[in-house]
């Protein structure tokens, strides 16, 4: 009875909402146990839970090229594959494109056995399970097997030149300023390109990611927009703003 109470309130809470965004921890007394309050099942179309989080999802719709910068949890990345998955079933665009450096976090994985595909899966794994969600397990092998979906390294990028696709560079603060230089010359006609990162959070060396410098310059392009959310817009336990905050 009373988690029937309980969902009862979470409903009419969400129903008051009149604005397109929605939050997550305004409703009084939340806490992280109270799952009906916090319930993340998938929806077709998603929503934003933060006024940052509404703008880079319009921006998406709007820019060829979008840069998402934030800390950890904020959405950066499911948003943005949620975008290209959407921009797919729409007949926008005749197939995404998904790069991500091959950057260890800190300690060497040492040899990987295997072809290019199960070497790289390691790295690649939070962008196959954003795609699971959206797609599920079937679609997404079927769409991979097609070609309508790739997924590669920053390395295998350079020469091409990528018409009518929808375009994600994830943990672009794994990239130096040659680098990204390289991938945003790769945009083709018909083409949507966001980068998301968090500078912050870089693992090469000081001074070697050129995130943070690409976006001060291309914040003064006008058909470039850059997105900087912050520890407000992040969508994880509670604890993780708190914690990068400390931290």
């Amino acid at each position: 009875m009373a988690k029937r109470s309980t969902r009862h309130k979470a409903r009419e809470y969400y129903e008051s909402d009149t604005d397109n965004v929605r939050p997550l921890f305004s409703s009084p007394g939340w806490s992280p146990r109270d799952e009906d309050l916090r319930d993340r099942k998938y929806v077709k179309n998603i929503r934003a839970m933060s006024p940052l989080q509404q703008r880079l999802i319009d921006c998406i719709e709007q820019c060829s090229v979008v840069l998402a910068l934030g800390p950890a949890g904020t959405g950066k990345t499911y948003i943005a594959i949620a975008k290209a998955v959407e921009a797919l079933e729409q007949n926008r665009c005749s197939r995404i494109v998904l790069s991500r450096p091959a950057v260890e976090a800190g300690e060497s994985l040492g040899f990987l056995p295997g072809d290019l595909t199960e070497k790289l899966a390691p790295y690649l794994r939070p962008l196959y399970d954003a795609l699971t969600e959206r797609l599920g397990t079937k679609r997404l092998k079927s769409l991979l097997a097609d070609g309508a979906i790739e997924i590669a390294p920053v390395a295998y990028m350079r020469g091409r030149t990528l018409n009518d696709c929808f375009v994600v560079i994830d943990e672009a603060q794994n990239c130096t300023y040659t680098q990204i230089k390289m991938l945003l010359t790769r945009l083709g006609w018909r083409s949507t390109m966001i980068l998301t990162g968090d500078p912050d959070q870089t693992d090469l060396l000081p001074g070697m990611s050129g995130l943070g410098d690409v976006a001060t310059r291309l914040e003064t392009v006008p058909e470039i927009s850059v997105i900087r959310l912050g520890d407000a817009d992040i969508v994880r336990h509670p604890l993780v703003a708190s914690m990068l905050t400390a931290l």
